[in-house]
């Protein structure tokens, strides 16, 4: 199709589904957002490592064509003020796979989150956050190198979906009369009011997609993150039909937890991926306690977010944490930090969470040995004690670098 602003490259090919599965020629187009605040930076930094690896990886035989798309401040200037121009959906959907930088949110009305907003519209239902701890990076645990996790975070329902009422709005009493006269619910006079959908539907893809990635990446758990004690009929639900769905689709590769003792004495069988679940609350002591206990962790969307982070904050922090939205096909991969305004093209800022969003990237589309190659070239950076500001001030003898000459530094290490 034709966009208004959007190039689309013409040495590139398109990213197709075929049988189900996708289809990925040698020189696929993949979109990107620049992202605002400190979005250039990085993302100029990440493409270049990005660009770098691939030719390291596969001589020539591979390379990415890159198509800018616009949201946020940027596409605010481009489209009178618009920013989440309806195109940039179109593409998405066009081109299938993309990464984003961090987005900054108009104040005053309008979209509650571009980040929300940008799953939403395209149904891009799990939050995928890898947690992994990287030789060298600082860390506030005795024992980072024990953590290895992926959160899948259902992303479109629980508070998230918006549905909510101020307090003093005839929209928040309308609500509140029918709750307390035909409902019999109690609560205080001028409360704001929030409803909190779960469905089977939901619940049941986003588990379904979690353990689909445990059996492919070799996993051994996949564990539902509840509230199921209090809120029965949302997360008890979600933990309900999460087991469910295991064993309505994967009966034959996986097991429940109280199968692996009441039937193999607590030996997992090879092959079987055990489904358990955790409380929300302690599901936290357990990851810093006990976290060789876990693999996947499937999570409604708050709970989703509260752990994406503090996982994060054991391995090195959000600075370098990736993370993914996924549909059935459509992807936009994402730095999970802010926009850091006070850093705007300063060069100054760690790359990390985007760039190792782009190394999963690579690994959706099949390029894993480039995404490899980054791993490795960013974590001899790091030993080698040359890091950006956020880490070299908690390392003694490092040699802080800039954003651009971190890159650099990470490319010669390919």
């Amino acid at each position: 199709m034709t966009y208004e602003k959007i190039v689309v490259p013409t040495e590139g090919q398109k990213i197709t589904v075929q049988n189900e599965k996708l289809n990925v020629p040698d020189n696929p187009i993949l979109a990107f957002i620049e992202g605002d605040g400190i979005g250039y930076d990085i993302t100029t930094a990440s493409k270049r490592i990005w660009d770098a690896a691939v030719q390291s990886a596969y001589g020539g035989q591979r390379k990415i064509s890159w198509m800018e798309i616009y949201s946020g401040e940027k596409a605010a200037q481009l489209y009178n003020g618009d920013y989440m121009p309806a195109e940039t959906f179109e593409a998405m959907r066009e081109f299938i796979v993309g990464i984003k930088g961090p987005l900054t949110t108009p104040i005053g009305g309008g979209f509650r989150s571009l980040n929300v907003t940008l799953r939403q519209v395209l149904d891009l239902y799990a939050c995928v956050r890898p947690v992994r701890w990287y030789e060298g990076i600082p860390s506030p645990v005795k024992r980072p190198q024990d953590l290895n996790m992926v959160i899948f975070r259902e992303n479109t329902e629980d508070v998230y979906a918006g549905i909510e009422y101020e307090s003093g709005t005839p929209e928040n009493e309308k609500l509140a009369k029918f709750l307390r006269e035909e409902l019999g619910a109690k609560f205080f006079e001028g409360a704001g009011l929030g409803i909190k959908p779960i469905s089977a539907f939901a619940t049941k893809r986003l588990v379904s997609k979690a353990i689909q990635y445990a059996l492919a990446e070799g996993f051994d758990t996949v564990t539902l993150v509840h509230k199921g004690n209090i809120q029965k009929f949302t997360e008890g639900a979600f933990r309900k039909w999460g087991y469910e769905v295991a064993k309505e689709k994967f009966a034959d590769v996986t097991i429940t937890e109280d199968e692996l003792w009441s039937q193999f004495k607590g030996k997992r069988p090879s092959g079987k991926v055990v489904i358990n679940d955790r409380i929300a609350d302690i599901i936290f002591q357990h990851t810093l306690l006990r976290p060789t206990e876990f693999g996947i962790l499937a999570t409604p969307n708050l709970n989703g977010d509260y752990l994406s982070d503090a996982l994060a904050a054991q391995v090195g922090g959000l600075g370098i944490a990736p993370g993914a939205n996924i549909g059935n096909y459509v992807a936009l991969f994402e730095a999970t930090h802010g926009t850091a305004p006070k850093y705007t093209n300063l060069d100054k800022v760690n790359p990390g969470s985007l760039l190792f969003s782009g190394a999963m990237m690579l690994e959706y589309i099949g390029w894993r040995e480039a995404a490899t190659k980054i791993y490795r070239a960013f974590e001899k950076t790091v030993s080698q004690k040359i890091v950006t500001y956020d880490f070299a001030r908690q390392m003694e003898g490092a040699t802080e670098v800039k954003t651009s000459e971190f890159a650099n530094a990470v490319i010669q290490n390919l």
